[in-house]
């Protein structure tokens, strides 16, 4: 069965992280995806390959010179045929190249047009170069992970894919929606820092109230265990903190779930037994603990494997699963202009003109 956006076609101008899963995401969601990239290095993700694959299956590739002469002319043509544009340059570079998002839309009304940057179209930030360490910095995300002097970086690029890639993908899916009764698209302008931020919803409404999220707390505290590993505790509530209390057999220390004292005796309790042990102990108890997981374990988990989050052939899928895990695109992801004639001939471009737009080097 297709997926609920079959019969969109997707114009892709971006590479790395943010941009590629947000058109993962719509792929999976059923909509074709032209992947534009550059005649020379293409996508600079390409040089990790697994990487790559994981966001690009699917997708078909066209290579195009975007500063020569009829560069632009020819993604103007992509454009005609397309539903969407999401496009990841620094501001100002597509107004460089003619294609500005104001004149795309003037030109293709119908056409919703995202632009993906780190700090968005407007303000003193808007043409600086960025990546997720800093987005999450000036988001304030970072000052709240690690309880030492200085914060610990995540080991995963939230700004990216979810202040970035996610955010753009509801943003294009609320403009489709629109256009579906206006018959106009709309230029959105989705910013990475901005999209961050948003886990800090509740506390950007009450940054003074106390917060118990942090980890000093016994009750909510990620714990070594023996041998190495580690338990995650979330007994936030009086009743998990207690059924936590009694499966470790201390029941002295119920009430005590958000006393700062308490943490180096759990911190000790917890150095006793591996963190397999610790899971067969609390699971039963259903008091909000889970082992973390590594990277390399996660396919195995029997949560995941009966959720069917990887395909057949052990690449991993994007979610929500609107789309079941078997009917979703498993073609590997293109080469760099592998698809550069057939888009060409789609947007109606003859084979006199694809033979000398490769001849002036304008497409691979």
């Amino acid at each position: 069965m297709p997926g609920p956006l079959a019969g969109f076609r997707v114009v892709d101008l971006t590479r790395l992280y943010p941009g590629p899963y947000a058109t993962l995401l719509l792929a999976d969601l059923g909509a074709e995806i032209v992947k534009v990239e550059d005649v020379a290095e293409g996508d600079l993700l390409r040089g990790l390959p697994e990487q790559f694959e994981a966001l690009n299956r699917g997708k078909r590739s066209i290579a195009i010179d975007l500063k020569a002469r009829e560069g632009p002319g020819v993604l103007r043509r992509l454009c005609a045929r397309a539903d969407v544009l999401i496009e990841g340059f620094r501001p100002g570079v597509l107004e460089r190249l003619g294609c500005s998002p104001a004149a795309l839309s003037a030109e293709f009304p119908r056409l919703v047009i995202c632009s993906l940057t780190g700090f968005g179209q407007t303000g003193p930030l808007r043409g600086k170069a960025g990546h997720d360490i800093g987005y999450l910095a000036l988001g304030g995300v970072l000052s709240r992970c690690g309880l030492g002097e200085a914060p610990a970086l995540p080991g995963a690029q939230f700004a990216d894919f979810f202040g970035g890639g996610l955010q753009a993908v509801v943003a294009v899916l609320a403009a489709l929606v629109e256009r579906a009764a206006t018959g106009r698209g709309r230029a959105l302008d989705v910013a990475m820092t901005e999209g961050a931020m948003q886990a800090l919803l509740p506390r950007l409404a009450d940054p003074s109230s106390e917060d118990v999220l942090r980890g000093d707390r016994p009750c909510y505290r990620v714990y070594g265990c023996r041998g190495g590993g580690a338990v995650a505790l979330g007994a936030l509530e009086p009743k998990f903190w207690e059924r936590f209390c009694t499966a470790v057999g201390r029941p002295d220390w119920e009430g005590q779930q958000f006393d700062p004292s308490l943490c180096p005796a759990v911190d000790e309790l917890f150095l006793g037994r591996t963190r397999d042990e610790w899971v067969a102990l609390l699971e039963p108890a259903d008091c909000c603990a889970e082992p973390v997981l590594r990277v390399e374990e996660l396919a195995a988990h029997p949560q995941h494997l009966a959720r069917s989050l990887w395909l057949r052939d052990g690449r991993p899928r994007s979610l929500p699963a609107v789309v079941e895990t078997a009917q979703l695109p498993a073609a590997r992801a293109p080469r760099q202009g592998e698809h550069t004639d057939a888009v060409l001939r789609e947007a109606g471009a003859s084979d006199e003109e694809i033979s000398a737009l490769r001849a002036a080097a304008v497409v691979r």
